[in-house]
This record gives C-alpha cells, sequence and structure tokens, in this order.
C-alpha cells in the first residue's frame, strides 16, 4: 500500500535535509509521523511546499520519500493552476494508492483534487480548521472603528482587518470547490462532520481522532508548582485567536488577583516603543495596546515570542489555567495538549470545541466573546483548588483517550485499508 501525505508544512525530519528552518505550527503532524515510521505498513510519501529554488527536490530518508513543491504560501488565498503540473509530477514519480491531504487552508488542496478528479474515491482530506467559518467569525468582538483602521504596516503590506477577513473568504471558497471532489473525509467533531457533508452529501466520512506533540504525552500538572493566578494563551496574533476577549475579562479580574499574570504564546504584536515597533504595529495589535492601557495591564501581560513544543509544555505546566477564547476552532491541539497535561482549562464554547472538551467535567466553558462569563469562568478556578484538581484529572484521563497514539494509528490504518482495498 503506498500512500502520498500532502501537508501544509515542512516537518523537521525533511528541514534538516534540506537545511531549512522547521514549523512550529502543526506539530501534530511530527507525532503521527514517528507512529507510522515505527510501524512500517505501508510506504509513505509526504510532499510539501518549498521555496522556490527547492521546486522538484526529492529524497528518501528514514523510509520516506520526500517531496517538495514550490507554492506561494504567503498569500494562501491566491490560487495558482501550476501547482496541478508541479503535483501531477510527484503523483507520477511516486504513484500512491491514495492520497491523504491534510488541511484545507492552502491551494495545493484543491490542486492535488483538481488532479485525482478522475480517482476522486482515493483522495482523503483531513479537515483541521474550517476556513469558511473562520471568515465568518474572524472579527467577532472587534469595534467598527478597528475593523476600518489602517496603519502603515498594513498599508504597505496590504493586509487590513477587513483583507484579512477577505483572504479567508477566498480561501474558504478553493476550501468548499475541494471538498465537492473529495471521496473521503476524516473529522473528529459533530461540527466538522455537518461542515463537511452539507458541502459534499456523497462524500464518506471518516470519523478519526488526533495523535498530538510527543512532548506533551509526559508531564502533569501540579498545583503545588504553578505560578498562582496566572493564564497561559497558546496564541494572540490575530483576532479570531480571541485576546482581545481575554483582555477585557482581565479587566474584570485584576482588582480581585493582584498577581494575576497573563501569558502569550507567540511574537508581541503591541510593540510600540521603538520607531520600528511603531511602524510594524497593526490596527489589531494596537487594539491590543489599547486594551492593555485601559485596564492597566501593563505588568499583566507577557508575550513569550515563539517558543519550541518543549518551552510550550513547560509554559503550560506552569500555568494555574489554559484559556482558549476564540471566537471559532474545530478542536484546538493547543486545547489538546494542555488536557493531556492536566493544566486547568478554559474554552469558549464555539465550534467543534465540545466534541473533545466536554464542560464542567474536563473544565469550564462560556459563551464565545462573553466577557463576564469568561472572567466568572477564571475566578471560579482561581477559588477553588478542589475544582482544579478535578478537572485536571479528568481532563487527562480524557485527552489521553482521545489522542491515543496507538489507537489513533490502528484507526488511521483501517482506513486506508478501506479506501485503496490494500492489506
Amino acid at each position: 500500500m503506498r500512500v502520498l501525505w500532502l501537508c501544509n508544512i515542512l516537518l523537521p525530519s525533511a528541514a534538516e535535509t534540506l537545511h531549512l528552518k522547521a514549523s512550529n505550527k502543526e506539530g501534530w503532524l511530527s507525532g503521527i509521523c514517528d507512529v507510522v515510521k515505527s510501524n512500517h505498513e505501508f510506504e509513505l510519501g509526504i510532499a510539501f511546499p518549498v521555496p522556490a529554488d527547492l521546486d522538484g527536490r526529492s529524497f528518501d530518508k528514514d523510509g520516506i520519500t520526500y517531496f517538495g513543491f514550490y507554492e506561494d504560501t504567503v498569500n494562501p488565498e491566491v490560487y495558482d493552476a501550476a501547482i496541478e503540473g508541479r503535483l501531477q509530477k510527484i503523483l507520477d514519480e511516486f504513484k500512491p494508492d491514495m492520497v491523504h491531504i491534510f488541511g484545507t487552508e492552502y491551494p495545493h488542496t484543491l490542486a492535488m483534487c483538481k488532479c485525482m478528479r478522475h480517482r476522486a474515491s482515493k483522495v482523503m482530506v483531513g479537515i483541521q480548521g474550517v476556513v469558511a467559518e473562520c471568515a465568518a467569525h474572524y472579527l467577532d468582538g472587534v469595534p467598527k472603528r478597528v475593523v476600518d483602521r489602517v496603519t502603515f504596516r498594513d498599508f504597505v503590506r496590504h493586509d487590513s482587518l477587513k483583507k484579512q477577513k477577505k483572504k479567508f473568504e477566498l480561501r474558504a471558497v478553493n476550501e468548499v470547490e475541494a471538498l465537492k471532489i473529495a471521496g473521503n473525509v476524516t473529522g473528529r467533531t459533530p461540527f466538522d462532520l455537518n461542515y463537511t457533508t452539507n458541502i459534499n452529501p456523497e462524500t464518506k466520512y471518516h470519523f478519526m481522532n488526533e495523535t498530538l506533540r510527543s512532548e506533551f504525552y509526559e508531564g502533569t500538572w501540579n498545583i503545588d508548582e504553578c505560578e498562582t493566578h496566572s493564564i497561559f494563551l497558546s496564541q494572540g496574533n490575530y483576532p479570531l485567536k480571541g485576546l482581545h476577549t481575554m483582555l477585557k475579562a482581565a479587566g474584570l479580574l485584576k482588582d480581585k488577583y493582584a498577581d494575576l499574570k497573563i501569558y502569550v504564546a507567540g511574537d508581541k504584536i503591541t510593540g510600540h516603543k521603538t520607531l520600528k515597533e511603531k511602524i510594524k504595529i497593526s490596527s489589531y495589535g494596537k487594539y491590543l495596546l489599547e486594551l492593555i492601557k485601559k485596564y492597566g495591564l501593563e505588568d499583566i501581560v507577557e508575550f513569550t515570542g515563539n517558543i519550541t513544543a518543549g518551552e510550550m509544555k513547560e509554559r503550560m505546566l506552569k500555568a494555574n489555567v489554559f484559556v482558549c477564547p476564540s471566537s471559532i476552532e474545530n478542536s484546538p491541539n493547543s486545547l489538546g495538549e494542555a488536557m493531556l497535561l492536566g493544566v486547568p482549562c478554559i474554552a469558549s464554547n464555539v465550534g467543534g470545541i465540545s466534541g473533545i472538551f466536554k464542560a464542567d467535567v474536563d473544565g469550564l466553558i462560556f459563551a464565545g466573546g462573553d466577557v463576564k462569563g469568561l472572567a466568572e469562568a477564571v475566578d471560579k478556578m482561581f477559588s477553588n483548588d478542589a475544582l482544579m484538581i478535578e478537572c485536571s484529572e479528568k481532563a487527562s484521563m480524557h485527552a489521553h483517550i482521545t489522542h491515543n497514539p496507538d489507537v489513533n494509528y490502528k484507526r488511521l490504518i483501517e482506513i486506508y485499508r478501506e479506501i485503496t482495498g490494500c492489506e
């Protein structure tokens, strides 16, 4: 059985060979790849975007054949038909029994579906985020004046908030077209099941949970070792992730919790002290800065910068609470990773979150965008050690079932055999 994966990112094993920097995004792909390499049940090829000078580069490593193809990943809203030719060459060389596409966010998903149109029953698209829903909820909770504002950085980069939303809308068009072609999809929540089957009632939906980054399967949160009254968010650099909701909630919490601290993974998009930072600040970054000043959060909010999986794990274990305040999600891997570690979690009840996170069992939920509801949930956690410990234990137990690498790998092989007819 020969299976070709089509991925959004350069996996660490390939990055090392190509002398390129591996992405910290979608780290769960490395997790599932590690399981595949240790089992040898099928021949695997992996295709992934590379810079133009590496287009067409292929090599074998650890029993896997890697294929690089050029794609403009900076502008994923633009469909480039030339990608079809590049992917067709990979198909002709590897001759897969099926193609497994991870995600719908980039043009290569549609390009591969077009290449495989005559063999659509051998194409499987793995749903990650749901782009159309991301577009619909991209600016939830952001004031009109901020949406309308264009900073120098936004103007130069053609990347205002309105244009960011428009880009998601264009990507959603490609997503829908690809799903109309694909004969199979994998998902894991009622949210993505409803979305995909509404677009293509003829597609075969295969339920399959995700295997997450290996680092998060070891280590356990301890209430006696965490930083009291600290909150950790895994992202916050664009509106969809809801950092503005968290900052507003912090304004309601800081008087009661004088030692409140909020750590946000990723670059500091609120920088404004130097001329360079003032030039680079976006309208959303400026809005976050306005909220920080309004609520007196200057000494409370700290951006960690880009961090590795190991550093993310350590930051989670030190947190009193993990918060996912997004306006839309399918099944956020960061929430799953926090649950694996047993970090007390609070999440917005949006999209597919209820499919992986049991309210009042694994942790607490609040309505998306509900500032008061989020503040009350944080207060409830902070003020009840027994609740935090109970949620910690139950969430970890649940996540170790959901994200069990062996079970998920077995399910993956079952699906591959069903699609290919190979043993």
